[in-house]
Parts: structure tokens; sequence; C-alpha cells
């Protein structure tokens, strides 16, 4: 690469050759307004026309898209001036954006995108006027029968984000553009539902998508209806929310563990108990490393074994790779252990129901909620989580109170048979960190010590894939962690063709883990930061030191010495895979492709 002058507004300025004129007039301290374009190295298709900037040649002034012009195209002898602010790039770009508002629903006052909503903050840029253009709306599509994303087309504006992010985050991409022209509509094949294709519901489209037309399906009246009867409501928290839900009340990402105003909200909106997953994320390590040291013990043991935490990685299985079942780890994920404890154990220690037992889990993801309606979910017909809400859902519910974040003190989980954690368990919010924790304890169960220093460091960061040989006594163990669906795909064809060199591998369904879950606060997008850096890894890498510096400032780190877990066992379990853990802990799955055929 290398450095060119280029003229901005009347000004001269130094930047790569390698950047679009939107890139480097954001580099030059411009903040021009755009749609389809999300963030830096990712996809642009040049199809919202919002960025419209003048260029002007020896040959005259032209508009273009910015998003997509290079600055190097016109050699610099010939003229190469960038206009913002000339009154032919201002009123073009009002236009685009009023014609967009022509199409819109413009339920801003009730929209659950409200405060984030990007058309809402473009139009405000330009000063698009929203009666300018009026006349018919395309026909709308409104979709809720899926579990965890619900569709409106009446605010879709057709940027294509969520089509291009589907296939690069997944692998998969089941959106599309439907029919021409005026009728154009974004969604699966046929306008299908969610429910009726191949969709893991991730939620990589819903956090892209820069208005309401995609959005969770929202579980916050069942909590209500549930607090409203009496029920006895246990609320659990993951991992990764606390790491990011204060960026919803203003602070910056990373600024804030936000765990302990987390935990005072939760203790003031009417539930019985204020649980942290991190104790479930123990319990599933315990199981789990049993597990592979069961499978790896046995000749016939089913290798590599793969993690099941991650819902969404666990439908893309189910849909794509159902021969691979075996290979999948029986284990359910850390809030549902948790659910079928509280509704077990809990419930006996305390003289309770299991009926009368509510269990809300606050998650970062939006596949848990259709996680939580799995039949394979249940004990005694009973489900092991009654009600899924987001991390912005959790947000929602405390502005609604009228909590102030910011006044609200910190206060800790209930230490109630379920409150201990290790920092073995916090690790899970962040890609590597079930694979880590695992390790840790795997260790011991095969050495009888505990590994020095505590930490897998070679597990961790965002790569894709990443791989690592452990040491662990005379044995050497090949592991490989893999963080979106689309990245796993190579290593789960090594495992179809008998290729595979590794024992245990690591899945999560989005990219960098559950810290970037479909269910997270919104990442700014560029736009309304004013800065063409790629911020993804950004929020990623911040919101992770978080999940770290729990982990290191924790006195028991490693799942193995909870003694809460410990007397789990001790009192109710006995020992990891044993028959009562088998039926409470445990799961089963289904291949799901037949159903999507036809």
């Amino acid at each position: 690469m290398a450095t060119i002058k280029i003229n901005v507004e009347g000004r001269l300025y130094e930047v790569d050759d390698s950047l679009t004129v939107l890139e480097a007039c954001r580099q030059c301290g411009y903040k021009i307004p755009t749609l389809c374009y999300w963030n830096k190295g990712h996809n642009s298709l040049a199809s919202c026309r919002v960025c419209l900037v003048e260029i002007r040649t020896s040959r005259g002034g032209k508009l273009f898209a910015s998003c997509v012009y290079p600055v190097k195209e016109i050699p610099a002898e010939k003229g190469f001036e960038i206009w913002i602010s000339s009154p032919l790039a201002t009123r073009a770009r009002k236009a685009s954006v009023e014609l967009l508002l022509s199409n819109h629903s413009k339920e801003c006052q009730t929209c659950s995108k409200n405060e984030h909503c990007e058309l809402l903050y473009a139009a405000q840029m330009v000063g698009a006027d929203d009666h300018k253009y009026l006349g018919d709306k395309t026909p709308t599509t409104i979709d809720t029968l899926a579990e965890g994303i619900m569709r409106d087309t009446s605010k879709c504006i057709l940027c294509g984000r969520c089509i291009e992010r589907c296939k690069e985050a997944t692998g998969i991409g089941i959106l599309g553009f439907i029919n021409r022209g005026f009728k154009t509509v974004v969604g699966p094949l046929e306008n299908r539902s969610f429910a009726n294709v191949p969709c893991i519901q991730c939620g990589q489209c819903v956090n892209v998508c820069p208005t309401g037309a995609l959005m969770e399906k929202s579980e916050i009246d069942l909590v209500d209806e549930a607090i409203a009867q009496g029920k006895y409501v246990i609320v659990q928290t993951a991992p990764a929310v606390r790491s990011a839900i204060s960026e919803e009340f203003g602070h910056k990402v990373g600024e804030e563990n936000g765990e302990g105003k987390m935990v005072a909200a939760l203790h003031r909106l009417g539930f019985k108990r204020v649980f942290d997953v991190n104790f479930g994320a123990d319990l599933t390590i315990m199981e789990e490393s049993n597990e592979l040291v069961e499978r790896l013990k046995n000749p016939h043991g089913v290798l590599p074994q793969i993690t099941s935490c991650s819902p969404g990685w666990v439908n893309y299985l189910e849909f794509f790779h159902p021969n691979l079942i075996p290979n999948l780890s029986t284990c359910k994920s850390p809030h549902e252990m948790q659910g079928a404890i509280s509704k077990t154990y809990f419930a006996e220690k305390h003289n309770l129901k299991a009926e009368d037992i509510f269990v809300v889990s606050i998650m970062p993801c939006i596949a848990k909620k259709y996680e939580e309606k799995r039949p394979m979910n249940r004990v005694h017909d009973i489900p092991d989580v009654d009600a899924v809400l987001t991390t912005r859902e959790l947000a929602k519910l405390i502005k609604r109170s009228g909590l102030i974040w910011d006044e609200l003190p910190e206060e800790k989980f209930d230490d109630d048979l379920l409150g201990e954690y290790s920092g073995a368990g916090a690790l899970f919010g962040v890609t590597g960190g079930v694979m880590e924790a695992a390790l840790r304890t795997a260790y011991h169960t095969l050495t009888g010590k505990e590994h020095s220093p505590i930490e897998f460091t070679s597990v961790r960061g965002f790569k894709g894939v990443k791989e690592a040989d452990i040491q662990i006594g005379d044995l050497t163990l090949k592991v490989a962690i893999a963080s979106g669906t689309k990245n796993a795909e190579p290593l789960l064809k090594e495992i179809e063709e008998g290729k595979s060199p590794y024992a245990f591998i690591e899945i999560m369904g989005c990219p960098g883990g559950c810290l970037n879950g479909g269910g997270q606060p919104y990442i700014k997008p560029n736009m309304m930061r004013g800065e063409s850096k790629d911020i993804i890894d950004e929020y990623l890498t911040k919101r992770a030191q978080i999940l770290y510096k729990i982990d290191e400032n924790k006195e028991i780190r490693q799942s193995h010495n909870n003694p809460d877990i410990q007397k789990l066992y001790a009192d109710f379990l006995k020992e990891p895979g044993s028959p009562l853990a088998e039926e409470l802990l445990h799961t089963s799955y289904n291949p799901k492709r037949e159903r999507y055929r036809k």
C-alpha cells in the first residue's frame, strides 16, 4: 500500500490508496451516512445510495456511492475532489433516504429497534422529510412462527446486510431477495417462515439489520405472567451477559463489568432467586470432561468429541451433518443443566414442587429460545427452562422498571446451593473458553494434578479456527476450536472423511462465541461512530477482557474445585456420568434435514 493525497471539502489529506472514498473520508474525520454498508471489511451492495458524494474531476462533478468507489481510481493529475456537503450531494442523500421512508412502516414509537435504528439516524443526518413521497407500499410479510426470530418486511429497506451476514457467519445463506421491482422483499426461499427452512436461529442477521425488520421473539410477557401468577421465579444469567449489559445504558464497550449492577437490578425486578449460569458451566465441565475421558479410555469411543453448548451449532449439525451426531457431546448446555438442577435438587432442599418453579435464563443468544423448547430438554415432561430473555430484553426490563443503571449498587448472586462458581465457568462466554475450562478439569482427572500454569492460552483468540497440542501426562491431546459454523465446515469434513487428527473440538455457532451472540447489545456501525476500522474485533476483544479478568480474580479457577459442585455430587448426583446425572444433565439429538427437502 502507498499513501496518496486526496482533496476532501477543499482540504488536502493523506490516506492509503487502498481505501474507498467512504473509508478515506471517515479516516479524515468526516461522517457519511450508510445503510447497506455495515463495517469495514464486510459487504456493501451499494444499493441504498445513502452514502452518495460528489466527486469533481477535470470533466466535472458526478455522484458516486462512496462505500465502493476507490480513492485511487482517477489519477491525481486529472483532479480528484470529494465533496460531501455540496448541494448536489446533500440533495441526493436526502432523496435516497426519503425514498426509503416512503416504503417504510414508520412505527418508531413502538418499534423494538428504537434507540438503535440506523434508518432513523440517517434520516436525522440528512434532514429527510418522511412525507415527501406518498403512495402504495410493498405487500408486507410478518413471520412470527419461529421460536427465536421475527420478520416484518414493512420495516425492511432491502439493504441486503442480513443476506451477506448469513453467508459470512454461518455459510448457509438461507436469505435472499425475493420477487422483483416494487414487490421485492428479503426472506428465506419462497418467502417461507424461518421455521420452515434450515435456519439455525443464531440471530446474526438480527445483529446487522439496520431497522426492526428482523428482531428476536420476546418472552418478556411470559416472565411477567409467571411473576403475576405467584410462581417461584428463578432467574439465571449467562457469563457473556455481564460483559456487555452496560453498553445498553450508555457505557463504552469493555468499560464496565456489569455483573454487580445487573444482579442488583434483578433483585428488584421480582425474582425469588438470582443465580449465575457460571455454576451450570462448571457442572457442564464436570460432565463433559468425564465424557471425554471415558471416550479416550474406551477403544471404541467416538472421537473427536464435539462440544454441545451452542444451540445454533447443534441446529447446524442436525441440519447439515446428522451423521456426526455420535461425535456430539450429550451434555445439555449450562443453563439447561442448571434449570434441571433448580427443579430437582434445589426444589427438594426447599420443599418446592418442580411445576411451581419458573426458570428464566438471561442469555446472549437468540438460539437459546429455540433450545428451551426442545422436547429433549425436559425431565418428567417438565421443561428445564421456561423462558429465555436476551441481554437486550433484560435491558428493556430494567428501563421499564424505572431503575437507573448508574445508581444501582453492586450486589452478589444469591449463595443458595447454586451460588459458587469457578473462573473456568466464566470463560464459557468467549470462543475457546469451553475448551480451556474442560482441559483444566480433564488434566486433573487424567493426572491427579492441576495444570501449571492454570491457563491454556494456546486455545484463546478470535481466529476462525484454532488448533493446539495439549500435553497431559504421557498423552498428547490434539484439539481444535471454531467459532462461526462456516469456519467449522473444514473440521467437519475432515471427520466425515476419517482424516480428523483431533480428540476434542469446540464449536460455537456465532463468530467470536457468546460475546457476539445474536441477543447481545448491537455493535454500533461505523456510521454512528465515524470510524473506518473494523469494529467487530474491537468489541469482542474488550468484552472478552472482562471475562478473562473475572477468571484471573477468582480464587477457585477449576470447575472440579467448586465447593458447591462438589456438594451437589456428594449429596445428590453421586458422580459425573451417574444414572441420575444422565437423566437430568444429558440430552439427545435428531436429524432435521428431511423436513426441508421439498
